[in-house]
């Protein structure tokens, strides 16, 4: 290739990169900073602060914003004006709103490098970048609709588990639940010899199973870390059905590696969706010592099952730091629940 040609091709990436940007974001960046700040009523100061709670980086004089910006300061500057939260109250939302749009953001583009790669490959575009700019073409505005709608549905979900924790104040953030950690056995070790695509699809399979798993029997995932998965219950039954049933999906595929579940129930407190407490970190130290695809609760949750379902039984007790002397509890569906279960016969 001549330097002429190659010119020519790092002309054509950066058009394409403006088109793509531009079709993301809808409008040119023609805006500084203080520009958008002056023109949405904030302080240039205060504009920085909100960008750094988005988790923007500070562009300094470059021009790198637009209408659209100075739409969101808009927001805040009344927000702000009418009182209706205070500063602290709307900085730490838009944190909020900043980290969990960065994840999403990152999981999209992940999640969409395989059909990038297909239309290179099979000849229906002819650069990553080309195939990014068609993608964003046709899908952009449906996604960012469906984007809203997921919102609504799950704000009205957690509006609703708040209003049934009760009137009192103390129980809005802090609550009892059973806590699940599930952990999958030797994942180090088979990270280190397979190749980073199969790693990836290993730990995207792991997650959703797990995921599809606890949100049928009424739980949430609180969130994955790669080789585990955090997850709540209201019900430490529903938190035993719902890690037994991990076990089943998780432990007998060949495809992924043996799962270590664990239980804790207790006190939680709720923030920035996660959640903290005793039984979060008892339920992670509890399914180090757990055996390949067994269960193990605690006490507590013990106590919170009903007689007949489940089969328990305690085992030796052995120091977990942090919380002295402990003696896990391993715990099983009764054959005939699980025949029940199952659509099998009654005994």
């Amino acid at each position: 290739m001549t330097r002429s040609e190659m010119s020519g091709s790092e002309t054509d990436r950066s058009d394409l990169r403006e088109e793509l940007a531009r079709l993301i974001l809808g409008e040119e960046q023609c805006l500084t900073g203080a520009e958008v700040a002056d023109k949405g009523g904030l302080t240039v100061e205060q504009g920085e602060r909100l960008w750094r709670a988005f988790g923007f980086p500070n562009a300094g004089d470059a021009p790198a914003y637009g209408d659209q910006d100075v739409e969101a300061i808009s927001l805040i500057a009344r927000a702000l004006q009418d009182e209706l939260l205070d500063e602290s109250t709307i900085f730490r939302l838009t944190r909020a709103l900043g980290q969990t749009m960065a994840k999403l953001a990152d999981w999209q583009v992940a999640t969409i490098v395989d059909q990038v790669e297909g239309d290179v490959a099979e000849g229906r575009a002819d650069s990553r970048l080309e195939a990014s700019v068609e993608i964003a073409q046709r899908i952009g505005p449906e996604f960012e609709s469906l984007l809203l709608y997921a919102w609504r549905r799950h704000l009205a979900a957690a509006a609703a588990r708040l209003e049934a924790l009760g009137a009192v104040d103390a129980e809005l953030l802090s609550t009892t639940m059973t806590v699940g950690f599930a952990d999958l056995s030797r994942f180090t070790a088979m990270s280190n010899s397979i190749d980073q695509a199969s790693l990836g699809a290993l730990v995207e399979d792991f997650e959703n199973r797990c995921t599809d798993v606890v949100t049928a029997h009424g739980g949430r995932v609180i969130k994955a870390l790669g080789d585990a998965v955090l997850f709540v219950n209201t019900d430490p039954a529903a938190g035993v059905r719902t890690a037994l049933e991990v076990v089943q999906h998780i432990g007998a595929r060949e495809n992924l590696p043996d799962v270590r579940v664990a239980l804790a129930t207790g006190s939680v407190v709720s923030r920035l969706g996660d959640v903290f407490g005793p039984p979060v970190n008892l339920a992670a130290r509890l399914s180090h010592v757990a055996r390949s695809n067994r269960v193990l609760i605690d006490d507590t949750t013990a106590a919170g099952l009903g007689d007949g379902e489940f089969e328990m039984r305690s085992l030796p007790a052995r120091p977990l730091r942090g919380f002295g002397t402990v003696s896990p509890i391993t715990i099983s569906q009764r054959r005939g629940f699980r025949q029940r279960a199952q659509g099998g016969p009654r005994t």
